[in-house]
This record gives C-alpha cells, sequence and structure tokens, in this order.
C-alpha cells in the first residue's frame, strides 16, 4: 500500500512497477524524515521550559 505521505512525483515512480518494497522503504524514509523537525522542536520547547519554570 502506498502511503499518503508521498508527493506526487514519489506517487507516480512507484506507481509506475516499482516492487513493494520499495514502496515501503520509500514510505519509511518519508515518515523518518518528517519526524525529525518535529522532535527537534519537541526537545527545545522541552529545554526552555525546563530552564525558565523549574522550581528553584
Amino acid at each position: 500500500m502506498i502511503s499518503y505521505f508521498q508527493c506526487s512525483m514519489c506517487k507516480a515512480v512507484l506507481e509506475s512497477g516499482a516492487d513493494q518494497q520499495v514502496a515501503e522503504s520509500l514510505n519509511d524514509g518519508i515518515v523518518y524524515l518528517m519526524a525529525i523537525p518535529y522532535i527537534l522542536v519537541a526537545l527545545i520547547g522541552f529545554l526552555i521550559y525546563y530552564k525558565f519554570f523549574r522550581k528553584a
């Protein structure tokens, strides 16, 4: 099953005859690249919160 996260070019290439393993690998890569910025922003937000709102 092809993920909905893919851009139209990636989806067209995979639907043109690539096997299922390639499609799953591409989807995993897309999700991985999408998750990293959110994790970094959450970590920075937590560190700022911890620095300014911890009890002395």
